[in-house]
């Protein structure tokens, strides 16, 4: 993989201000733990190596276990995860895959459960966030950040 540009470079004016948009949703309460599984979770289904790399070392950091972040691209076939995190995963790939899925009553009826009006707002614009980041890694082809020191060793 060729990287193709560095938008946070070129662009910082108008980058930054998802950053701090991302960084805003993520001081507003929920939990860095299900923060970090739902940024996982949409990275693996986006295909975006460079924030998989970061947000899985950013779950390791905050305690979360390899075998919980190994298994969470099968998470619904194991009992590793709360009610909470299910119910945020299942938005989580909902919301990801919209057209696929249309973000189905079944999906918000398990967040209904779980999360207060404003968390499930907060929990929805925190998918958006990872999104767009996804978008913005896979499109300039943004490599991880361990394939970057690999590259100025070499």
């Amino acid at each position: 993989m060729t990287a193709r540009l560095n938008a946070y470079a070129v662009a910082p004016q108008l980058m930054q201000p998802l950053l701090d948009f991302g960084r805003a949703v993520e001081a507003q309460g929920l939990e860095p733990s299900l923060l970090e599984l739902v940024k996982v979770r949409a990275s693996q289904i986006n295909g975006c190596a460079v924030c998989l790399d970061m947000h899985v070392r950013d779950a390791r950091r905050l305690g979360e276990t390899e075998e919980r972040i190994w298994m969470l691209d099968a998470w619904r076939e194991t009992a590793l995860y709360t009610p909470r995190e299910r119910a945020a995963l299942a938005w989580t790939e909902a919301l990801t895959r919209l057209s696929e899925t249309g973000a189905p009553d079944a999906d918000y009826a398990l967040i209904e459960a779980e999360f207060s009006e404003e968390e499930r707002i907060k929990l929805t614009l925190a998918v958006a966030v990872i999104n767009g980041f996804n978008r913005i890694g896979v499109g300039f082809r943004v490599p991880p950040l361990a394939g970057r020191v690999r590259a100025a060793a070499a």
